[in-house]
């Protein structure tokens, strides 16, 4: 099993999404335990629109691999205000880099509670360690 560090300047959510805020707005990717999981991206989907409000837990796209299709969960709700293009061309930007610019949506937050509730990275690191065993 590798050693899972993750960064300290992001929360988390249980189905391995990260939420980290960045100039008012939540900039929203999946974590290196969840790219270790689907293996080679191969199709990041994303079923919103700038403008569109997404809410927290429901789906707001898909991420394809060569293993599986997962769903993508919103961390908080909140409007789309960002959407990364470059992962239409180049969905291994993920499996690159996860956590900078492999980030799939940014959202404006409209319940700031929502980020605070989500995990820490300790706490985070025990959620994948408990799945594990």
């Amino acid at each position: 099993m590798s050693d899972h560090t993750f960064p300290g300047d992001r929360r988390y959510t249980k189905d391995h999404e990260w939420a980290l805020r960045s100039a008012g707005e939540i900039l929203v990717g999946v974590s290196a335990f969840a790219v270790e999981q689907l293996g080679d991206i191969t199709l990041v989907n994303v079923d919103v629109k700038v403008g569109d409000k997404v809410q927290a837990g429901k789906a707001f796209g898909t991420i394809e691999s060569v293993k599986t299709l997962s769903d993508l969960f919103a961390p908080v709700s909140g409007t789309v205000a960002k959407i990364n293009r470059d992962l239409e061309s180049k969905p291994e930007i993920i499996n690159n880099d996860c956590y900078t610019q492999g980030w799939i949506i940014a959202v404006k937050p409209s319940n700031p509670a929502e980020f605070e509730a989500l995990l820490d990275a300790a706490a985070y690191t025990g959620h994948v360690e408990s799945e594990h065993h």
